[in-house]
């Protein structure tokens, strides 16, 4: 059944092939980002495949650019049924160099801005009885992270709030899951490396145990998975794609 689905930092990653999975899965997409241009070209290469997709600029931290933006896909493709928040960022910092800045738009972003998108979203899905929720959380959230203190508490963040939030919403039909991958090779994780935040990549496939570094289509695949009709009995539950790790 095609319904409307939104995904935030779906400009590039993790966030561009979970659009992709869900528009090949028949859904009409709504691709969120902060890059403007970037998402654009996601859209439209979704598009050129024959995929229903619009492209939005939203910085997911402004709530009412968020509120425009779902006003807008409500316009052109309809009640939002399906959710999915891949938007975040990261920084390497050690603890004692952490401004309150810095702090403060971790928070903003990663946590703040997912609590923004799915409350804009839920009320189509209570209208519904029906709706798929699906954030982007962190391995680190589970394991922790050395230098990465306000990321991994924002992460963490994500995880009770989707807890939390799938046992409020279970009786209306709307199942509230998150993914936390672990090791995933992205322009991210490259730009990690390259700076030296992360150890050489090479090294941390050799200790994963199925020996490879995850894909941005491994999320994309286990996030269409929790979107669909045969998911309904999974909710409230953290979806590790992580390659063998933290188990």
């Amino acid at each position: 059944m095609s319904r409307v689905a939104v995904v935030t930092g779906a400009g590039s990653g993790m966030g561009a092939a979970i659009g992709r999975r869900l528009a090949a899965s028949g859904h009409a997409v709504a691709l969120l980002d902060v890059s403007g241009d970037a998402v654009e070209r996601a859209a439209e290469e979704i598009r050129s495949g024959g995929g229903a997709a619009l492209a939005g600029k939203v910085d997911v931290s402004d709530r009412a650019a968020v509120d425009d933006a779902l006003a807008r896909v409500r316009a052109d493709l309809g009640p939002v049924a399906i959710m999915v928040t891949s938007a975040g960022i990261d920084q390497f910092a050690s603890f004692t160099d952490i401004t309150v800045e810095s702090w403060e738009r971790m928070l903003a972003v990663n946590l703040t801005g997912t609590f923004h998108c799915v409350q804009a979203a839920v009320p189509d899905m209570l209208a519904a009885k029906w709706g798929r929720v699906v954030t982007i959380s962190s391995s680190s959230a589970q394991s922790g992270a050395a230098r990465m203190a306000h990321y991994v508490a924002s992460k963490g963040g994500v995880v009770g709030f989707t807890k939390a939030l799938a046992l409020e919403l279970a009786p209306h039909g709307i199942t509230v899951n998150t993914i936390p991958p672990g090791f995933i090779d992205t322009a991210m994780t490259r730009g990690a490396e390259s700076r030296g935040d992360l150890p050489n990549l090479d090294a941390i496939i050799a200790r994963t145990p199925v020996r490879r570094a995850g894909t941005a289509d491994d999320i994309a695949a286990a996030c269409a998975f929790l979107c669909s009709d045969d998911a309904s009995y999974i909710t409230g539950q953290a979806i590790n794609v992580n390659g063998g790790w933290y188990l």
